[in-house]
């Protein structure tokens, strides 16, 4: 599943093509995605101004001029495509299919941008712009890794008590929004703290450790991403991405970076865990 990396990479490489432009006309190719599409979707939107592309957490948001707010999902393997190119390169591969292209927004300037996604688990939902903050997937969220709200002393607080392994903690989006897989693998490994590790372990010198290591590897990725698509219209769309950086993930069998042991895989809560066991306590 895409994460807060590769999203704000996603709402880079889109803004020069959408935001402050209208849309002038949506093709809706099925009904539905993960959930039903909007009732009345294609009108809704048509003509409608995005005055501002947000993203938060996971989650795209296209502010209308109509007063209302465009919640997009990219599930699994939802992708966007601007004429025909995917606004960035990820580790993960995603659709690209064209019976798989079930939302096109023709825009103001003349560019496509088209939704693809094979397995449908992403979504669009459109929701009233005066109470947004009400909206029910948003508002339970933790606070994001770059935040005001995120640091050692959350950390504590946030983990204090708690007998989950730290890498399903990490995972759950109430306690910090936009982490996935990739990156807390990755964060766990930098601050030296095994995934299997108690959350109630956690507080205190680990806390101190793995905060900033948290930050870190989510601004590194963002600028790997997001730097090289500051204009997607004079780029085709590769880039060197963070997966180049990758300590652990996806590294099994391979060796340590530190100390030259092996990378290991296990599986957590059906989701595959890469770590180094000498270096991870």
């Amino acid at each position: 599943m895409p994460e807060l990396p590769e999203v704000e990479t996603v709402r880079r490489g889109l803004a020069p093509v959408m935001e402050g432009r209208r849309i002038l006309r949506l093709e809706q190719r099925r009904a539905d995605l993960r959930f039903p599409l909007p009732d009345r979707f294609a009108e809704r939107v048509a003509n409608a101004r995005i005055d501002r592309l947000a993203r938060q957490a996971k989650f795209l948001t296209a502010h209308l001029s109509t007063d209302e707010v465009l919640v997009m999902h990219l599930g699994m393997t939802g992708r966007f495509t601007i004429s025909g190119e995917p606004p960035g390169a990820f580790h993960q591969a995603t659709g690209g299919t064209i019976a798989h292209d079930h939302v096109v927004f023709h825009m103001e300037g003349g560019e496509t941008v088209t939704y693809n996604d094979p397995r449908r688990f992403g979504f669009m939902e459109l929701w009233p712009a005066a109470t947004f903050e009400a909206y029910p997937r948003l508002k339970d969220l933790g606070p994001e890794p770059l935040s005001n709200g995120f640091s050692a002393a959350y950390l504590d607080t946030a983990l204090r008590g708690k007998a989950a392994p730290v890498k399903a903690a990490l995972l759950d989006q109430s306690i910090i929004a936009g982490l996935g897989n990739i990156y807390v693998c990755e964060a766990l490994y930098r601050a030296g703290i095994s995934p299997k590790r108690l959350s109630r372990s956690i507080p205190g010198l680990r806390a101190a450790r793995l905060a900033p290591a948290i930050s870190a590897i989510i601004a590194e990725a963002i600028a790997a991403g997001g730097s090289s698509i500051s204009d997607f219209a004079g780029t085709d769309g590769a880039l060197g991405y963070f997966q180049h950086r990758f300590d652990v993930y996806d590294r099994e069998g391979q060796p340590c970076k530190r100390c030259g042991g092996m990378v290991q895989r296990i599986v957590q809560s059906g989701r595959s865990t890469f770590y180094c066991q000498s270096c991870q306590r």
